[in-house]
C-alpha cells in the first residue's frame, strides 16, 4: 500500500531536498510516487491563498486532499510544506489514517537560517516579511511524528536512508488491498 510521507519543519528544514531524494528511490525500485512541494503547490493549486492563518490552514487541507487521492490509488505522496499548525496535521491525519506517516525534520531555526537558499530568513529578521514560520509566526512541532530526523546532524543521504526503512518497514506490515478504496470490485 502507498503511503503519504508528510515532511514537515521550518523553512530550510530540508523538506525539498529529502523529498526529491525519497522520491528518486523510490521511482528507482519501480514505485509510483509524486511529490507535493510547498512552493509548486502554491503556484498552482493554492494560488491567491495568502500566508494569513487560514490561508496556511487552507493549503494544507488541499495538500492533504491531494495525497489522499494519490495515495488510495497506489502512489506515494511525499508533501513538502512546513505545515506549521499541529492540529491542521491531526486533522490530515485523520483523512489519511494508517497512509499517513508525518516525517519531523528537526533543525534549529540558526542552522535553517545558515543554509536559507533565497534569504528569507535575513528578510524576516529585518522585519521585512512578516508572518514568518519560525520567526515571526509559530511553528508547533510534532507530538508523535512516526520519524523524526535531525538534518543538522545527519546528511541527506543519512535521512533519506532512515526514511526509506521506514517506507520498508510499513511494507512488510500492511497487506495489500485486493480491491480498490472505493468498495468497487477491479
Amino acid at each position: 500500500m502507498a503511503c503519504a510521507l508528510w515532511f514537515t519543519g521550518l523553512p530550510a528544514s530540508g523538506k525539498s531536498t529529502l523529498a526529491r531524494l525519497v522520491a528518486q528511490a523510490l521511482l528507482a525500485r519501480g514505485e509510483r510516487v509524486e511529490v507535493l512541494d510547498g512552493d509548486d503547490i502554491r503556484r498552482h493549486l493554492s494560488h491567491g491563498l495568502g500566508f494569513s492563518r487560514a490561508d496556511r490552514e487552507e493549503n494544507l487541507r488541499r495538500i492533504a486532499f491531494v495525497a489522499d487521492l494519490l495515495s488510495r490509488n497506489g502512489v506515494h505522496a511525499i508533501t513538502a510544506a512546513i505545515s506549521p499548525f499541529r492540529a491542521v496535521r491531526d486533522e490530515v491525519r485523520l483523512r489519511l489514517g494508517a497512509r499517513f506517516v508525518e516525517v519531523y525534520l528537526n533543525a534549529p531555526v540558526e542552522v535553517c537560517a545558515k543554509r536559507d537558499p533565497k534569504g528569507l530568513y535575513a528578510r524576516a529578521f529585518s522585519g521585512e516579511i512578516q508572518n514568518f514560520t519560525g520567526v515571526s509566526d509559530p511553528y508547533e512541532p510534532p507530538l508523535h511524528p512516526e520519524l523524526t530526523l535531525h538534518t543538522a546532524i545527519e546528511s541527506p543521504q543519512q535521512s533519506a536512508a532512515r526514511v526509506l526503512g521506514y517506507v520498508d518497514e510499513l511494507g512488510s506490515k500492511r497487506p495489500s488491498r485486493s480491491r480498490p478504496a472505493s468498495g468497487m470490485p477491479r
